[in-house]
């Protein structure tokens, strides 16, 4: 098998002083052997990803290529137009898999299902199966005919598609694949561009950027860099007279933008091939647009474990220091994004900053993502969860799982680089890499342990190699004001055959000498315990700690704690703090152990034990309380309150209007179902924790309803409504409500004698009524025209 894979595409060129290009180390030249990146790779092989190809055959996504190519009759199946992008995610994976471990049985099952892909092509090129079956049911995104919609995903079904037969093609010399996407390709660059008769627009949702960059790199076609320059010059123009829009960052040219908004998916893929666009034509105003998005970003809307994307509506960023923990979105998918561009940037200007993000969505924020079996997954990764989270196999919108699968497969591409001679060493891990002449051989047992010893096994010379000191060990985990230690970086050391060494330092430990082999780099970074404080403009991380220890960010769970709580806990800034290696506990990881406080309900303090795992490996006992950000002040932890009869309620949300003969109400779904928690809103805009929205419902009649354990008599409810602005539809106070209760007969009836129905904001709307006893309310609320709207929190008494 021709093994030639090159992760990422081939380098890119260096903007800053340096004319030498900075170059990645392909993931096939460095082989892991080490206790924490290797049975995660290899779980990915065997389990993630012929996990995610039987759920692609389940789920009819390849069903959709048959049906397209006319080999079955039937129904298109699946409720999202990008659903294609779901095989050729896990292709590529698939393919990145072979490049490394030669599989036949898997080789021929590729073989097979781009048998099936390539005679779904239509003659020209064209490639979207909802379309080409003429799936009317989903015409909401593509329209009528072909390219009618920006939001289609036809672009982005075609990025993938290229992405996926690229690392095909590299991973097996195999030109099926590739010649599909070339054919996608060459339609492409033919539809859209600035000349007359040509589409003129952006991408819609970003990838055939990246994905046109790496066509190119491949096959040496100018054109398909040109089309990437295209797609990224006309973001922002409108030219064909769209609206502007901030969710896709089309709301004005990247060359004026200064703050990172929108789709957080979407942003890391665009700003990726904005990356590679300006590397490949040496395009230095879109680098400097790059680094001011990159400046907000990492100092006012990255979380402490990598994540990108504060809100669930839009799946994106909020404004300016919005960091909740219980409502933060974290996509996996973003996670991934925010490597790809960090990484990307590293490779531009040799800085450190940007790999110490890498490492920090690599080790927390992308490993969250997928369960310690490989077959389970998140697709929003919270920093707080009150048991209402849990990984699915599955999802409708399944964009996370494949991503996973391509992903950890080429995470060895990520340790080294090298710029001519020079080697950068960018991760740790134990394993053995060739790069140009010289070979070395890392032994360590990091992220558990900070002792790194590296050795020169082959080859020589004079160079230098340059040892990235990670943020852990500075007085910021991200460089900036965002976040900062509370207490002093500890002293690392490096020495070389034994000797200590004082390295050229800044980000990188730089030692440069006459390399020979056998020589032996070893760096010491102490992995002390290390409490992180957030900028004060962080509402929601105010009073509070982030515990971690090298590159892990650590949580407590339920499930470590005597009580099952951990809102209740808080850690005393004095309180001593151990590691331990528990070899048994989640295929074995270091814990943190200690003394805290545990308020009670009655306002006592407990002495209690608190132990704190790392936050990738939460949710892998089952759902229960979580928390990154613990309280280190009596004020800033929550006693457990007594249930209530809307707390023990069951939540359903419905259409309107009422009707007693209508069907049944269905679940709303978990993260949406806050409105019994029994958190206590600040205000109308407090959307730090669980709340039920009607996304995307404006000027409409919505209810909302709770069944209850057993019969109740009740005469009084208590609403606190939601309000705040956003970018796709602001939340208002309704217009107007109603509420209604179960008769003995099952119907609903509305409630007599009450007081009157308010919709002021900031406070609860408190309503009296006729008492009944009944086994459920129903809210029924007229929203404001052009407006949307949600609860916060509902009381019953």
């Amino acid at each position: 098998m021709k093994q030639c894979f090159l992760l990422l595409g081939a380098a890119i060129v260096s903007l800053a002083a340096s004319a030498q290009q900075i170059e990645e180390v392909p993931f096939t030249q460095v082989h892991l052997n080490d206790v924490f990146w290797s049975p995660r790779i290899e779980v990915n092989r065997t389990v993630s990803i012929p996990s995610a190809f039987h759920e692609c055959e389940v789920n009819g996504r390849f069903d959709n290529f048959a049906i397209a190519a006319g080999l079955i009759q039937g129904e298109h199946r699946g409720d999202f137009s990008f659903d294609d992008t779901d095989p050729y995610k896990v292709i590529e994976g698939a393919s990145y898999s072979l490049a490394v471990h030669y599989d036949a049985k898997l080789d021929h099952y590729l073989d097979s299902v781009i048998n099936i892909i390539a005679q779904a092509q239509e003659p020209d090129g064209y490639l979207t199966t909802c379309v080409t079956n003429k799936c009317t049911r989903l015409s909401r995104w593509w329209g009528s005919h072909r390219w009618e919609k920006i939001n289609s995903h036809e672009l982005y079904n075609s990025g993938h598609l290229i992405e996926s037969a690229v690392a095909h093609y590299r991973a097996t010399g195999k030109k099926t694949f590739l010649n599909v996407a070339i054919k996608n390709a060459d339609l492409v660059c033919k539809t859209f561009g600035p000349d007359e008769g040509q589409i003129h627009r952006p991408g819609g949702h970003p990838i055939i950027e990246m994905a046109l960059c790496k066509l190119y790199k491949v096959t040496g076609n100018k054109k398909y860099l040109e089309g990437a320059k295209y797609f990224v010059e006309e973001t922002g123009r409108c030219t064909d007279g769209h609206r502007p829009s901030e969710y896709s960052q089309d709301h004005k040219p990247i060359l004026q933008q200064d703050e990172i908004v929108g789709h957080a998916v979407r942003a890391g893929y665009l700003y990726s091939g904005v990356a590679d666009v300006a590397a490949l034509t040496d395009d230095k105003a879109y680098f400097e647009a790059l680094e001011r998005i990159w400046e907000n970003m990492s100092s006012k809307k990255l979380f402490i474990t990598g994540g990108i994307g504060s809100r669930p509506q839009g799946e994106g960023f909020g404004p300016n220091y919005e960091l909740w923990n219980h409502t933060s979105y974290c996509e996996t998918c973003a996670a991934i994004a925010n490597v790809y561009w960090n990484y990307r940037m590293f490779l531009a200007t040799g800085e450190s900053k940007y790999i110490d993000i890498c490492e920090r969505a690599l080790y927390n924020n992308v490993l969250s993502g997928v369960s310690l079996s490989g077959d389970r997954f998140f697709y929003d990764n919270p920093l707080e969860s009150d048991g209402e989270h849990e990984r699915q196999k599955w999802f409708g919108c399944a964009c996370c799982p494949g991503n996973i699968t391509r992903f950890i497969a080429s995470v060895p591409g990520y340790i080294y680089a090298r710029q001519g001679k020079n080697i950068y060493v960018n991760l740790y891990a134990q394993g053995k890499a060739k790069i140009g002449k010289v070979e070395l051989e890392q032994t360590t047992n990091y992220p558990w342990d900070g002792r790194i010893r590296i050795k020169v096994t082959k080859g020589g010379g004079k160079f230098a190699i340059k040892f990235r000191i990670p943020s852990w060990l500075k007085t910021s985990p991200t460089n900036n004001s965002l976040y900062k230690y509370v207490d002093a970086a500890p002293v690392y050391t490096i020495t070389v055959n034994g000797v200590k060494v004082a390295a050229e330092t800044d980000d990188y430990a730089t030692i440069q000498r006459s390399w020979k082999k056998g020589d032996v780099i070893e760096l010491n970074f102490p992995m002390e315990v290390r409490r992180i404080i957030a900028n004060d403009n962080v509402e929601d991380d105010r009073g509070k700690i982030a515990l971690e220890r090298g590159p892990i960010v650590y949580c407590l769970e339920g499930s470590d704690q005597a009580d099952g709580k951990v809102f209740n806990k808080y850690i005393l800034n004095s309180a001593d703090i151990q590691a331990h290696f528990e070899q048994n506990l989640l295929n074995g990881i270091v814990t943190l152990s200690g003394d805290a406080k545990e308020l009670q309900l009655s306002g006592e303090i407990k002495d209690v034990k608190f132990h704190a795992i790392p936050y990738s490996t939460w949710n892998n006992r089952g759902p229960q309380q979580m928390e990154i950000w613990i309280a280190n002040t009596p004020t800033k932890a929550v006693a457990t309150p007594v249930q209530t009869i809307a707390s023990k309620a069951q939540t359903f949300s419905n259409r309107a209007p009422i009707q007693n003969d209508a069907p049944e109400t269905a679940p709303v779904d978990s993260w949406a179902s806050g409105v019994n928690d029994q958190w206590e809103p600040t205000r109308s805009s407090d959307i730090s924790k669980p709340y039920h929205y009607w996304w995307l419902k404006e000027g409409s009649t919505e209810a909302i309803s709770y069944q209850f354990d057993q019969e109740y008599e009740v005469s009084n409810v208590q609403v606190y409504w939601l309000e705040f602005d956003h970018y796709d539809g602001n939340f208002r106070t309704p217009e107007s409500w109603q509420l209604f209760y179960k008769d003995a007969q099952g119907e609903w009836q509305e409630v007599e004698d009450h007081s009157p129905f308010t919709v002021n904001k900031d406070c609860y709307n408190s309503v009296d009524f006729k008492p009944v006893r009944t086994i459920g309310l129903k809210i029924l609320a007229k929203l404001r025209k052009g407006e949307s709207g949600g609860v916060l929190e509902w009381k019953v008494k």
